[in-house]
């Protein structure tokens, strides 16, 4: 929300003006206070939840408004349309940054939005490796991958109105099968590789190549629930 703004109702019957996350009525009668996403009434008899309404998903991918809607949570999807350019040197810092830079791109657009930017990225030897450029490359990645251990990270960011209120990452060891060579084309043929960072999907038909991981699984999907949860929490944001 804007400060010293008016927000009017339908029948035009009835106005408040909102200054200094207050909110009160034209006739000076009712007044609002706006704090952690709660809208209370200045007798304390009334309390109104609008956080659901201003959670903003900044990312198009299926698999986390699934992990998401599963939650029970309410939101809504706005893509950042962000190219991934992290600057940090290390480059195991980089899906925080990128988690980061998205949510930043949603929120100075949208006012008030509680804003959350993920970005998954799977380390081997800890450097990363993205979606594959076509199927030879997604062949390529699995080989490297095959009968090993690899990390994913997933970034985790929460802004509002350009604000970082909090950044942190999950990390998830995962170890791969000896796969036959036969096993990696097939998979590769069946184009499920293609859109996915190394390569593989743990959800899809991908979990056949894995022996086993350690840590969150739906991290390996892309929203790691307890980290987010938790960093959700600690700002006091009911979700």
């Amino acid at each position: 929300m804007k400060r010293n703004s008016t927000l009017t109702s339908p029948d035009g019957n009835s106005a408040f003006s909102i200054h200094d996350s207050t909110l009160t009525s034209s006739d000076g009668n009712s007044a609002f206070s706006i704090h952690d996403s709660t809208l209370t009434s200045s007798d304390d008899n009334s309390a109104f939840s609008i956080h659901n309404s201003a959670l903003i998903l900044a990312s198009g991918s299926p698999r986390r408004r699934e992990i998401l809607s599963q939650l029970g949570i309410k939101f809504r999807v706005l893509v950042s349309g962000e190219e991934e350019n992290p600057k940090c040197e290390n480059p195991l810092d980089y899906p925080r940054e990128n988690a980061v830079a998205k949510a930043m791109a949603v929120s100075r657009k949208e006012a008030g939005a509680v804003v959350l930017g993920f970005d998954t990225l799977v380390f081997l030897d800890d450097k990363p490796l993205g979606k594959p450029k076509d199927a030879a490359d997604a062949l390529r990645m699995l080989r490297a991958l095959n009968g090993r251990s690899h990390k994913v990270i997933t970034g985790v960011a929460i802004v509002q109105d350009g604000i970082i209120l909090d950044a942190s990452e999950e990390e998830t060891e995962v170890i791969f099968r000896e796969n036959s060579q036969q096993d990696l084309e097939n998979y590769v043929n069946s184009k499920d590789p293609l859109d996915k960072a190394g390569a593989y999907g743990i959800q899809t038909q991908g979990a056949r190549l894995i022996h086993s991981i350690r840590g969150c699984y739906y991290n390996v999907v892309g929203l790691p629930v307890a980290r987010t949860l938790g960093m959700l929490e600690k700002l006091k944001l009911k979700v």
